[in-house]
């Protein structure tokens, strides 16, 4: 039961990803072709893949991470405190920066990992990354032959499809329908590319990132039918 973990044993995260290169023309020839093959079904005959590119973040081996942010319970007697952070800048930085924080704080097996969609995007993309970037995964993403009880990994949408595999619900919607007031961000996930690129506005990302991560962790709390985080309590570090 979810009541069971110790809510300081968890730690939130979210990431936000953007094409690898600023636009299709920077792809080297055999890239570009690469491209071509990988986004030829998603695409079909509606957009060349040029045009397509804008989406390339969504795929680690186009995209790359810009921001992770990631929240964490900490209680001092009765006093309940959410405190959020984010790594970023530098891809190979920012995934190091995260690695040294799963190992030094959150390593051992009654640590968990949470995230909205995090199991089929946020952990594989952040794992592709480190590879990528020439870094060792840290034992909380490497799932190589681990049984799936044995995985250290919560997922908030997962947890509200309840068996219906079949269902897809964002964040956004489960806050609403679960009495979470919507945080007041100015950005949305298909803004975050020309945010970036074209703004060169990362405090931006990085406050609509630090959002997620919180109304994650509201609707964890509401899971487990838990009172709500109130502002007091959300501390940035």
């Amino acid at each position: 039961m979810l009541q069971k973990i110790n809510l300081e044993h968890i730690l939130f995260l979210d990431i936000e990803t953007v094409p690898e290169h600023p636009s299709f023309k920077d792809l080297d020839e055999d890239k570009k072709e690469l491209w071509t093959h990988k986004s030829q079904y998603q695409r079909k005959d509606d957009f060349t893949a040029e045009e397509f590119y804008e989406r390339a973040g969504i795929w680690a081996e186009f995209g790359k991470i810009i921001c992770i942010s990631v929240g964490y319970f900490k209680n001092n007697g009765s006093n309940r405190a959410f405190r959020v952070t984010t790594f970023y800048g530098d891809e190979t930085k920012l995934l190091t920066e995260f690695k040294n924080l799963l190992e030094g704080h959150f390593e051992g097996p009654k640590y968990l990992l949470c995230g909205h969609n995090a199991k089929e995007f946020d952990f594989p993309y952040i794992a592709r990354r480190m590879l990528i970037n020439g870094i060792d995964l840290p034992l909380k993403l490497n799932l190589f032959g681990k049984k799936p009880w044995e995985i250290p990994h919560l997922d908030t949408m997962e947890l509200w499809k309840f068996g219906d595999y079949k269902h897809y619900t964002s964040l956004k919607l489960m806050a609403n329908v679960l009495g979470i007031p919507s945080p007041k961000g100015d950005i949305d996930g298909s803004m975050v590319r020309e945010v970036y690129y074209e703004n060169n506005d990362l405090d931006r990302i990085i406050k609509y990132c630090e959002l997620d991560v919180v109304t994650t962790a509201q609707v964890f709390l509401r899971l487990r039918n838990e009172n709500l985080l109130n502002d007091h309590e959300i501390i940035s570090v």
